[in-house]
C-alpha cells in the first residue's frame, strides 16, 4: 500500500468512526464507563447497603468493626486498546478482514474516548508484544493509532493473549479500561481453509479427530487477574465461516499461524455436522470460562454492523451500575 492509499484508508476510517460516535454511540461510552476509574479518598464505617467489595479487611480486623473504602471518581480515564494482529486476523469472509474490522471498532472506541477527554493507548500483539503506544490525547495521536492498527507489520504469526495481558499489568500504573479485541484462535487453534479458486475459510484447527481445543487456563487466569486490576472488556471478533464448513468437496486446511496442512472431504455431511458441533462447543466453553472470570464479553460478527451492538452493550453496563 502506498502512502497515499494509507492516508486515504486512515481518513476513511476516521470519517466513518466519527459519524458512528456522533450519530450512533452518543453518550453511551461516557455512561458505560465513567466512574470506574477511582482514586482512594478515605475510610468510613460500614453501613447496610454498602458494597461488601469495598470493605477494608485489615482495618476491620484491627478495629473490630467493619470499615469500607471511599473512592473519588477520576476526572480522566485511560483506555487501552489491546488488538490481536496474529495471522488468523488476516482472514475475512466478507469484504474486510478481522484486522480491518478490529481497527474500525478500536477507532470508534478511541474517538469516543477522545471526545470524552480521556487518554488512549494501543497494544498490538501476536505471541509477543509487537507494539505499545503509551496513552495520550489528541486527534494526531488517535490517527497514529489508526495507522498502526491498519498497517503495522507483525513479526510473529502466533497468539499469546496471556503474555499481552501480563505486559499491560506491568506497564499500567493506574486503573484503566482495557478493550481486548481478539478472535480467541490461539496458535494451536486458528486455521484457514483454502478452497479451489483461491477463497479461504478460517476455522479453529482441525486435528485429525476434528477436536478443537479451547482457550488455555493461563489465558483465563490472566484475564481474571487483569480484571481485578483494571476494567477489562473482551470483544470477541467472530467470522461466521469459523462455525460452518461449506460443501466444497475435497479441501486443504492450512493453519494460518503454524502452516500445518490437512485434507478433508467437506462434501460429507457428517464432516460438516461434526465441524459445526465442535465449533459450537468451543464457543460455549469459551463463553463459560469468560463468564467465570467476571469479564464483560461481547461477540461481534464481522458480517454485521457493530455500532448498535456496542451501544446496547454500554447501555446494559450503565443499567448494572445504576442498579
Amino acid at each position: 500500500m502506498t502512502v497515499t492509499e494509507l492516508l486515504e484508508s486512515v481518513r476513511r476510517v476516521e470519517v466513518r468512526t466519527n459519524r458512528l460516535v456522533n450519530d450512533t454511540m452518543g453518550g453511551a461510552y461516557l455512561s458505560g464507563f465513567k466512574g470506574r476509574g477511582m482514586d482512594f479518598e478515605d475510610l468510613r464505617e460500614y453501613m447496610p447497603g454498602d458494597d461488601v467489595r469495598a470493605i477494608d479487611w485489615n482495618v476491620t480486623h484491627r478495629l473490630g468493626r467493619p470499615f469500607v473504602k471511599r473512592f473519588r471518581e477520576e476526572r480522566e480515564l485511560t483506555v487501552v486498546l489491546a488488538v490481536d494482529v496474529s495471522a488468523s486476523s488476516s482472514f475475512g469472509s466478507a469484504n474486510r478482514t478481522k484486522r480491518e474490522f478490529a481497527a474500525e471498532i478500536a477507532a470508534t472506541l478511541a474517538m469516543s474516548a477522545a471526545k470524552n477527554g480521556d487518554k488512549v493507548a494501543l497494544l498490538l500483539f501476536t505471541d509477543e508484544v509487537e507494539l505499545f503506544v503509551p496513552p495520550r490525547k489528541g486527534r494526531r495521536h488517535i490517527l497514529r493509532l489508526v495507522r498502526e492498527m491498519l498497517m503495522f507489520p507483525p513479526k510473529k504469526r502466533g497468539t499469546d493473549i496471556s503474555q499481552a495481558l501480563g505486559f499491560l499489568n506491568h506497564v499500567l500504573n493506574r486503573r484503566a479500561i482495557v478493550f481486548l479485541l481478539t478472535d480467541f484462535l490461539h496458535s494451536d487453534a486458528g486455521v484457514v481453509k483454502r478452497e479451489a479458486g483461491g477463497a479461504s475459510v478460517p476455522t479453529s484447527r482441525l486435528a485429525k479427530t476434528l477436536a478443537l481445543p479451547t482457550a488455555g487456563r493461563d489465558v483465563i487466569a490472566e484475564l481474571g487477574l487483569t480484571n481485578t486490576r483494571h476494567d477489562v472488556v473482551c470483544l470477541h471478533l467472530h467470522d461466521p465461516r469459523e462455525s460452518a464448513l461449506p460443501d466444497a468437496g475435497l479441501v486443504t486446511i492450512e493453519d494460518a499461524e503454524t502452516g500445518e496442512l490437512l485434507e478433508l472431504d467437506s462434501a460429507r455431511s457428517a464432516v460438516r455436522e461434526k465441524f459445526a458441533a465442535v465449533n459450537a462447543g468451543r464457543l460455549a466453553d469459551l463463553d463459560g470460562a469468560l463468564i467465570r472470570t467476571g469479564v464483560d464479553t461481547l461477540r461481534l460478527k464481522t458480517t454485521e454492523p457493530f455500532a448498535p451492538v456496542l451501544q446496547r452493550f454500554f447501555e446494559i453496563r450503565r443499567g448494572r451500575r445504576r442498579g
